[in-house]
Order: C-alpha cells, then structure tokens, then sequence
C-alpha cells in the first residue's frame, strides 16, 4: 500500500512531534513553516525568557536534557538548542518546508453534515483529499500540495495578536507615542530591542509571563529615571519556587492522588462519590501553597493578593512562575516599576487613562501583552467557511481527546490546548493520532464524540470557571484515556503507592 502523505503545518514542538511519530508508522509527513528555522514560540522570544516548568516535565520522552544543562529552568536558548538537537537527533529537518506560509486548505470531499461517523465510514483516511496552499515568502511563489491528512500544529500563543478595542478617540490612533504587541518586542534581536526602550517611558499593558519579563527588561534598562509601569486587569497567583514549605509542587497537583481530589469527566459514581468527600483535602492543598506564597513575596503589601484560590489559576494555567521575585519587588519598592490594576483604560495623546479611577500614566511607548487570538489563525486557516465556523462556534475549540474535530474530516489539532507541560502532552496527542492513523483502534460515532467534548467542557467550567476557554486540561486522567485507546496500560508505575502518590512525567509514557 502506497505510503499515505501527511501535511504539518507548524514547526515547533508539536509540529516536531507529529512529523516524528509520523515517521515511525511509515507515513510520508511535510511539515510547512513561515520561519527560516524551527522553535515555533521559542525560536522568537525576549532575553530574559526561561522556561516556566522544570525540565523534568518538559522534555521529549525519548531524548532526555543534556547534562549541560544544569539548571531546573533552562534560558529560551537552550531551550532551542534542546529543540534542534531533537530534531538532528531524528532526521527531522529534510521533511520541513521553511519559509512557506500556508495560505489555506480545501477539503476536496463531501459535506459532513449527514456523517454518523467520522469522515462517514470512521476510517482516518478515503478517498478524498486535502488541497494545501503555499506561498514560498522568499520566491513569491504558491504551490498546491494535495495531502491524505493535515495535522494542524499552530499553537494559541504565536502569530495573530490580541489587541483590545477602543472607542473612536480612545485608541492608539489618538496617542502620539508607540504602541506595539509583544510579539514585535520579542521578534526584535536583544541590542534592537532595548534601545527601542531606552530613556522611554514604557507602559506595559498585561501581568503574565510575557508582561512580567518585559517589564522586568525595561525596568533594568531604564531604572527609577524612566519607571516602568504595568497596567492589568486582575491578580494571578505567582510562584516563587516550585517547592511549597519544602514539598515539591508535582506532589501536590501532578499525582493520581491529586486528580482523586477534584471531579472528572465519565469518571463514574465511586470517583465522583471520593472527589466529593475529599473535596476539603483539595481546599487545604491550595491554601496550603497560597500561605507559602504569601510568606515569601509580599502581595498583601502591594495589593496582589488574588480573589480566587490558587487551584483554580492551576487548573486553568493562569498560575506564573516568577523566578527572583524579591528583584521583582524591590524594583517595586524603589519605584522603577509601577503597578496599576484597572478594568478598563483609554489612550489620550501622552498617555494613557485608568477609567476605574480616572488616574493618568505619561508614555512614550506602550507594549501589549496580552496574548493571541489562536482560535481566529485556525478558524482562518480553512477555506470552507463551515469547517471555519465549526472551529469558532463556542469559546473553546471542541475536539475530541483535543485532538479531532468530529466534523472536519481528515484532520486533526495538536498543541492547541494547554497543560503543565504542553511538550509532553504534545507527545502523548502525536502518539495517539498515529496509533489512531494505523488502525491501532477507531473513534466512537460523532454524536459519541461530541458528548464527550461537552463532558469535558463541564469539566473544564467547574475547575477554571471564565477561563476554561483556554482548554487547560489534567494530565493523568486525560492522558488515562489516550492509553485506554491505544491499548496501553494506564497505570505507569510500579506498585499502587508509587501510582498514587509519585508524580507523573514524560518518562513515564515511554514504554508501552
């Protein structure tokens, strides 16, 4: 049987992952890229960047960290270096098409409208094909290729900016200074990039990671004669360490006695009956890491203590990783950085406006950092305004083991949704979708599947509330139902207390 072409588009992790697994099943991959090289997020990032998780649980089940790096949170640039030695490390490079932007893919195949199930028959492939269109951005030119399947690997944090709307004279039209998004921040090189800021008057609008590292940048910069200030909108619980009053985070939230705590989707009567009872245990863990944050840095004193527990900003991986956060403080302290919480601002010709209490910041140069529309790159990426609009028709992508749309044929999404470590769950998806592309076991009918999508919808509303949007998912139990698919024993441990109590990790998938 002819070899069946897979098209990739996206070359960072998970573009990587499924262009290798792909591989390994005898498939024909093409993995397309804007970039001149691969990364994806971490090939274009600021200095300061360094790894959120440990590397621990960020690294590819089969190609463990160098020794070399001996740091738990590497710098972006080992990160990438890590990256490309895994790629080398597998052959990867001759199948990735760089500098070419897909333009848009056509389903050359009936409507799915009538389907019980997937693509009608349920089998991964038919007949029909994929048309993916190419344009090479160094030759101008646009070339067809017809596929048998497309993986779409775009990541929600790249690409497409989020940049809040304004009323008509309240926008960044009507400020006389500069307004960028920190995707143009981080696309400049290190020297660029602090002379863009120096000597200015920098607000930075967002108090993530992206718009702490900035700030924290500018502030070393431009010190107490140009304060840096940040303008957000709520408190995020951040993290100083990774081990609260001495007990590593992972034992506390990456276990299976952790996931035994909070309710889950087809978990079935006993479960929910034990996630109930034990439900006081789950409210005593989160208060029980807020206490060792609360003594380590000072937010009462800065009015950052947040409203909400800190297992919800978990669930939802809102939670930061703020590394030297008395640096952080005692830039605040000295004030050359400025903290301000506002619901709402507008422009106005030197500054900005807080509209809570009508308070004035002067600018010179004002940086967004306030994440990516990833939903619109995807809805935008099909031709078919149907598959488009099945895409964008609730806050969060529905998918299936967030992987298959149950009514977009021959294709799936991989890295969209997000986790502790999204390398490892990047993994765990692009070893499914394989064993899923070779028969290893079929999909339920599509009524089957969109039943489950909304399970986990519930799931995802009851434990990250406004932002389950962003398709934070647990790991254990989510990846307990990709190896009941694959046939793999879910288990990963030896012996019951090492499966309940010792954390789970990338190496804990590797064998079968």
């Amino acid at each position: 049987m002819d070899k069946k072409q897979v098209a990739i588009v996206g070359a960072g992790v998970s573009g990587l992952l499924a262009c290798k697994y792909c591989l390994s099943k005898g498939f024909k991959p093409i993995v397309f890229d804007t970039e001149p090289d691969i990364g994806g997020v971490w090939a274009k990032t600021i200095k300061t960047t360094r790894l959120q998780t440990p590397k621990a649980l960020y690294q590819f089940s089969d190609f463990p960290w160098p020794t070399s790096v001996t740091d738990d949170f590497p710098t972006h640039q080992q990160i990438l270096d890590y990256i490309r030695a895994y790629a080398t490390r597998f052959d990867l490079i001759p199948h990735i098409r760089f500098l070419s932007r897909v333009k848009g893919i056509s389903y050359d195949g009936p409507s799915s409208d009538t389907w019980s199930l997937w693509n009608g028959t349920g089998e991964p492939f038919t007949e029909c094909k994929w048309n993916v269109t190419v344009e090479n951005t160094q030759t101008a030119t646009t070339q067809v290729y017809t596929v048998d399947f497309v993986i779409l690997c775009l990541g929600r944090f790249k690409d497409v900016p989020n940049i809040p709307e304004f009323p008509v004279g309240k926008g960044p039209e009507d400020f006389k200074g500069q307004v960028i998004h920190s995707m143009e921040y981080a696309a400049m090189d290190d020297n660029a990039a602090a002379e863009f800021v120096k000597g200015k008057k920098v607000v930075v609008v967002g108090f993530g990671k992206t718009g702490l590292d900035i700030a924290r940048e500018c502030s070393s910069i431009n010190g107490l004669e140009q304060p840096t200030s940040i303008v957000y909108r709520r408190d995020h619980w951040k993290l100083p360490d990774w081990a609260p009053w001495g007990i590593p985070l992972p034992l506390l939230y990456l276990n299976r006695f952790s996931h035994l705590l909070v309710h889950k989707p087809s978990e079935g009567f006993l479960l929910s009956v034990l996630a109930t009872v034990l439900s006081p245990l789950r409210w005593g863990v989160s208060k029980f890491v807020e206490s060792h944050i609360k003594r380590k840095v000072p937010l009462a004193k800065f009015n950052m203590v947040p409203q909400h527990s800190l297992s919800k900003d978990a669930r939802s991986c809102m939670i930061s990783y703020m590394p030297n956060p008395n640096d952080f403080f005692d830039e605040v302290e000295k004030g050359s950085i400025k903290l301000k919480k506002s619901q709402t601002f507008s422009f106005y010709d030197t500054g900005i406006l807080m509209e809570d209490d009508n308070t004035t910041i002067e600018a010179e140069v004002v940086i967004f950092a306030t994440g990516f529309k990833g939903v619109k790159k995807l809805e935008d990426i099909f031709e078919s305004s149907t598959f488009g609009q099945s895409i964008a028709s609730s806050p969060r992508v529905p998918l299936y083991r967030e992987c298959i749309h149950p009514r977009i044929p021959q294709l799936a999404i991989i890295g969209f949704s997000e986790s502790f470590s999204n390398l490892y769950i990047s993994e765990m998806r692009s070893k499914w979708l394989v064993a899923l592309l070779e028969g290893a076991f079929e999909l339920p009918s599509i009524n089957e599947m969109q039943k489950d999508i909304m399970k986990w919808d519930e799931y995802m509303k009851q434990s990250a509330g406004e932002y389950h949007c962003r398709s934070a998912i647990g790991e254990i139990w989510y990846n307990d139902q990709l190896c009941k698919d694959m046939g793999m024993d879910p288990m990963r441990k030896n012996g019951l207390l090492a499966n309940l109590f010792e954390p789970y990790g990338p190496m804990d998938y590797t064998r079968k």
